[in-house]
């Protein structure tokens, strides 16, 4: 071989090492998740994920079967929400124990929200995400493809920015063309303004008219006749409120005494942040702020106190971050109402300030929101105060007001 060949050879291996090292330095991280997911792995059985639910991302292909409502129960007609799927190896599977919960995010709900897409029911698809518990139940997360099977678009149902403002993955919520038609694109505290703007015309309940409320939002899914209680979890009986021990009470998340707005009607009447509570439970948190750490609480042990905080239990800690955002774009001072703001830091005593902002913008993307936020928001909005609760419809937007 001539000394100029063995030159150019090297000239070209050279060449490929240089191009491999710029591709891997500049590839996006997520790029490569999906990469590794999509063809570096074998696709995972139902009965697969379930068995390894250790938070790394698989693809998993199954039947869907219906919709999560709690963690032993999935609906497979009457759907109430896009948020979630269930799928099973077997299209007619009915055991919840043979299914796996999928976590639906917004830019895939318009084509694999069972609400919006009821025939979807019935259809193997593929998931890219990870294994990891949602409902407390074997689940698929943060997922970053799904498609019908036989798709050539792991990515099929979501979308880049059409150009008309909604931002990357389209329409995210059914209400954007409408109800929030001001807000979209915009951040900080323009976004903050449009939404009270949006929100802050509502109807409002006298502080007796809360508890048939919060009897329907709070109602348990699968007994009628019970409601859940935020901090305990536990199901009682709708007619057992009241003020003795063991009955349940109207919690208001954000404590009234922060702004000392106690049960007027407005802020102390909000139904988007009025909670059925263990009447001890309640009187524990007192008006506590929200943050991490302390021991568990006697009663409501998935809960956790200190002498300045309150930890509730994993599964409401998204939720209750959400109540708190809307509290603090719904009131901003006009019309004699308190102006209440997030801050972080706890100890705030009777200012109208509530933190640890920190804590809340954390818990808000580790505990998603699910059909039961959803629906309670769907009830508020269509039968009693006719205005939305921003952050269920778009949890994303706490990070574009205060990060």
């Amino acid at each position: 071989m001539s000394l100029k060949k063995i030159k150019d050879k090297r000239y070209i291996i050279s060449f490929v090492l240089i191009l491999a090292l710029f591709t891997f330095c500049y590839i996006p991280k997520t790029a490569y998740s999906i990469i590794e997911a999509d063809l570096g792995k074998a696709t995972y059985s139902v009965t697969d994920a379930i068995q390894n639910q250790n938070n790394t991302l698989e693809i998993v292909k199954g039947y869907v079967v219906g919709e999560p409502s709690s963690t032993n129960q999935v609906l497979n007609s009457g759907f109430i929400g896009d948020t979630a799927i269930a799928i099973a190896d077997s299209k007619s599977e009915s055991s919840t124990s043979k299914m796996i919960y999928v976590q639906i995010p917004s830019k895939y709900r318009s084509s694999f929200g069972l609400k919006t897409n009821p025939t979807l029911k019935g259809t193997e698809i593929k998931v890219t995400g990870y294994l990891n518990s949602y409902f407390n139940h074997a689940g698929i997360k943060n997922i970053t493809g799904i498609a019908k099977e036989n798709s050539s678009d792991d990515n099929n149902g979501g979308s880049s920015d059409n150009g008309n403002g909604f931002g990357t993955g389209g329409v995210l919520s059914p209400y954007d063309t409408t109800y929030y038609f001001s807000a979209i694109g915009k951040t900080g505290l323009d976004l903050k303004s449009a939404l009270h703007r949006i929100i802050s015309n509502n109807k409002k309940l006298s502080y007796d008219a809360v508890w048939d409320g919060i009897k329907d939002t709070d109602e348990d899914p699968n007994n009628p006749n019970n409601v859940i209680l935020l901090y305990t979890g536990r199901s009682q009986g709708k007619n057992t409120n009241g003020s003795g021990v063991d009955n349940w009470n109207r919690e208001h998340v954000w404590a009234k005494s922060h702004g000392n707005f106690g049960t007027r009607v407005g802020a102390g009447t909000d139904l988007h942040h009025l909670r059925a509570a263990d009447v001890s439970v309640n009187s524990t948190r007192g008006n506590l702020d929200f943050d991490e750490g302390g021991t568990p609480d006697r009663e409501a042990t998935e809960c956790k106190h200190d002498s300045d905080s309150w930890e509730p239990r994993d599964s409401v800690k998204g939720d209750i971050a959400r109540m708190l955002f809307y509290m603090a774009v719904r009131y901003e001072g006009g019309n004699g109402e308190p102006d209440l703001e997030l801050v972080n830091q706890v100890n705030n005593g009777t200012a109208p300030n509530f933190g640890k902002l920190s804590t809340l913008l954390k818990w808000n993307a580790e505990d998603p929101v699910d059909v039961s936020e959803m629906r309670r928001n769907d009830i508020i909005y269509n039968k009693y105060q006719h205005n939305r609760n921003p952050f269920i419809d778009h949890p994303e937007w706490a990070n574009k007001i205060w990060n």
